[in-house]
């Protein structure tokens, strides 16, 4: 329910948003039909593809078992443990020492861990990470989490997207002060 809930906020703050920056330009109603159609899509794949999004945009690389033994043992272990089906293990190679969880259901998760984390953590320490990630994986915290980095990936590139037209002129248009108003409502919304 909470997914389904974020995803229908987020189809209608994104229509909201462009009709108001629409406004601004003078084409509301066209970029508002363009943006619930635009944030549909956006929608749809997030929730399938948000787990594939962050991982390549992390770099990650998923792992075999002989890639790194230990790491993959202990993912092993403690999924048996908490009944959750094995996900996929990758690895980032980054000093900053980060674990995630990512996917949208236990059956299509994944866990990972940076090579930083790997090299400053004994096992007991890298079991107590992992089996903090495999409690999001379990709870369908990673569903949430995976769409909402989409999600607002898209609202900070609108945002960026409209300050940056700001630049470009509004053109002309009749009734310029309505447009200010609305300008001003697009500022605020962008930040």
């Amino acid at each position: 329910i909470k997914t389904w809930l974020i995803i229908a906020f987020f189809i209608t703050f994104i229509t909201t948003l462009v009709y108001i920056y629409g406004k601004a330009s003078g084409f509301a109603l066209t970029y508002a039909g363009i943006a619930l159609i635009i944030s549909g899509i956006v929608s749809f794949l997030s929730y399938y593809f948000s787990d594939k999004i962050v991982l390549t945009m992390s770099r990650a690389r998923e792992i075999a078992k002989k890639d790194y033994p230990e790491l993959f043992r202990v993912v092993e272990n403690l999924s048996i443990g908490a009944g959750l089906p094995m996900p996929k293990v990758y690895v980032i190679d980054d000093s900053a020492p980060i674990a995630f969880a990512s996917g949208r259901d236990p059956r299509h998760a994944s866990v990972t861990v940076t090579t930083g984390l790997l090299e400053k953590l004994n096992e007991a320490e890298l079991e107590g990470v992992v089996s903090h990630e495999l409690s999001h994986i379990g709870n369908y915290d990673i569903r949430v989490m995976s769409i909402v980095v989409v999600l607002v990936g898209v609202v900070t590139l609108l945002a960026d997207f409209f300050t940056r037209s700001l630049w470009m002129g509004r053109g002309d248009h009749e009734n310029r002060n309505v447009q200010g108003i609305f300008i001003l409502f697009g500022l605020i919304f962008a930040i």
